[in-house]
């Protein structure tokens, strides 16, 4: 065999293996760190909804850190502290069926998604239904421990699962 094929062949080869690293580095920073954007208090109003008149309602927060991105309407996430009790949250507002928290990036720390998952499920923390169709099939979840910590989410609501799994919708579900 010519030495100069062989030559060639792992050039070729070197070059495959760097366009790989080289895409796969690009493709984590994009999904990681690019998309996302600190959101200021003053950008986002955290509310929950009220069980007497069915609409969102501001409810008061401190020590606000928060990360979107346009790319999804679930890449939403923040944490925050409210002076409220779990006694006054569950006279006022709706709790939520089945939150989920969503996995945040590791560089947005104050998120634990499986710690937050794990004390609801527990009932240490309880989940509060932020706002419905804040996007179109997606609902803000809100869960606040007594202590006062609180986190917020997107997550899909019934009408987005539908949407994306393709089963049929109900006339509940807008269009």
């Amino acid at each position: 065999m010519d030495p100069g094929r062989r030559m060639s062949g792992k050039l070729i080869g070197i070059c495959i293996m760097l366009t790989a690293l080289i895409g796969g580095i690009a493709i984590y920073y994009l999904q990681v760190y690019h998309f996302y954007e600190e959101v200021a208090v003053e950008q986002t109003k955290i509310q929950l909804v009220s069980v007497v008149s069915e609409q969102p309602e501001e409810i008061i927060i401190d020590e606000f850190q928060g990360i979107d991105a346009e790319s999804s309407p679930l890449r939403f996430r923040s944490c925050f502290t409210t002076p409220m009790n779990h006694s006054i949250l569950t006279e006022t507002y709706q709790l939520a069926s089945d939150p989920e928290p969503n996995v945040a990036p590791g560089w947005f720390d104050c998120f634990d998604a499986i710690q937050i998952g794990a004390d609801l499920e527990s009932g240490v923390a309880l989940a509060f239904v932020g706002q419905e169709n804040i996007a179109k099939g997606v609902d803000r979840i809100v869960a606040i421990y007594d202590d006062g910590r609180a986190y917020a989410w997107h997550q899909l609501n019934n009408c987005g699962q539908k949407t994306y799994d393709g089963t049929a919708k109900g006339p509940e579900c807008p269009e």
